[in-house]
């Protein structure tokens, strides 16, 4: 019998009722013939109250207990959903990660997947079960609680259908689908019917929250078709799979985030900065390098991937003193597109928009897919809307 493995948010499953739309939608699935295997969230805004009551215990709460303590929000939405369907006469039977047979390598907090061993999953799929799975963790090899990190309950569920040569796995959220823009930020930006893998994964590393990229990653290596989706029943829907190259200079979509931290140093001391970083567990999102004097190499941290920021600047600034420069308040505007950097029409474009919009920018990072203006984040929204207007609607 097919498999279909799908993945329900926070948003999806906030609460009792919205708990049982879910159990009601895949009951249907399950008699339509198929065997399902569904990943969930923690319902609503449960990880964040986990990881705020955590910050009331200590300022600097041990990765490994915090990983124990967030797992429990995705726990309390598999057996509830698990109830819900039993209710309904469905069959079926929740696991968390590490019952669902999910490895991991031992990095709390941000744990990658290397390994998943579904035996169990198929065998309660054999028996005609449904089989819920708690989404964003796994355990390592050394039999600890990990999680994924942000968004891990994507990487879940692809991970999952690539395990058991699952038929689909489908996504679903509060937003139908991948857009062009945030349509909070951009009210009119057009929903996509597909994006490549190297697009998806680009958007969703710089600001975009539909989809997580580890998971993209994930799906690529692998071959696997993403169907994002919404709850609510909107019948669009946006695949992410593997495309032939496209025309170079398209852009697909105009991303942002805010909660950036740049920091500027003497070339010379570049290593001694990134010694630190490692014996914190740091990881940066871009480096940008700035040739000629005053010889200077910036990188940018995201402040929600550094587990105590305000340690971590107050060990930068005894280290290193004046010879760092730490703006705060940063975020970055993203382009993305393959190809996009093929001329310079895009880039010319993106900071005259800039210019226009009279943005101070901080600095330019450019791939063959991305092009991202460092900015004060006030300036986020305009720029996402100008830019928006001159590369995607055009």
């Amino acid at each position: 019998m097919a498999v279909v493995v799908q993945k329900y948010g926070g948003s999806s499953v906030a609460d009792v009722d919205k708990m049982r739309v879910v159990a009601d939608r895949v009951a249907s699935l399950k008699a339509s013939g198929k065997d399902v295997v569904v990943v969930v969230s923690a319902m609503g805004d449960t990880t964040d109250e986990l990881l705020a009551l955590a910050r009331k215990i200590s300022d600097n709460p041990a990765r490994r207990e915090l990983d124990m303590l967030l797992t429990a929000g995705e726990r309390m939405s598999m057996a509830l959903l698990s109830m819900a369907l039993n209710d309904r006469g469905v069959p079926a039977v929740s696991f968390t990660g590490s019952q669902s047979g999910i490895i991991t390598n031992d990095a709390h907090a941000n744990a990658r997947i290397v390994e998943v061993r579904p035996y169990r999953i198929q065998d309660e799929l054999a028996q005609g079960r449904v089989v819920i799975v708690a989404g964003y963790q796994g355990v390592s090899y050394r039999k600890e609680i990990t999680t994924l990190g942000r968004g891990g309950s994507d990487t879940t569920a692809v991970a999952l259908a690539a395990a058991l040569d699952a038929e689909a796995c489908e996504i679903y959220s509060d937003v139908a689908g991948i857009y062009g823009a945030d349509p909070r930020v951009v009210p009119g930006a057009r929903r996509l019917s597909e994006i490549s893998y190297e697009e998806m994964q680009e958007l969703a590393e710089h600001g975009a929250r539909v989809l997580n990229a580890q998971a993209v990653e994930f799906a690529k290596d692998r071959g696997i078709a993403i169907y994002a989706r919404a709850t609510s029943g909107d019948p669009g829907e946006t695949v992410v799979r593997r495309f032939p190259p496209k025309a170079p200079g398209r852009v697909v979509g105009v991303t942002s985030e805010a909660g950036l931290v740049l920091l500027s140093l003497p070339d010379e001391r570049l290593d001694e900065l990134l010694r630190v970083f490692d014996d914190s567990q740091t990881g940066g999102k871009e480096l940008l390098h700035r040739a000629g004097a005053p010889g200077l190499t910036s990188i940018v941290l995201s402040v929600e991937n550094v587990p105590d920021f305000a340690r971590l600047r107050e060990t930068l600034t005894r280290r290193f003193g004046s010879a760092l420069q730490i703006r705060e308040g940063v975020g970055a505007v993203s382009a993305i597109g393959a190809g996009i950097n093929a001329r310079y029409g895009n880039l010319r474009t993106a900071l005259a928009v800039v210019a226009e919009a009279d943005a101070s920018l901080h600095g330019v990072s450019t791939s063959s897919f991305r092009i991202s203006l460092l900015l004060d984040e006030a300036m986020l929204a305009p720029v996402v809307r100008a830019l928006h207007e001159r590369l995607v609607a055009t």
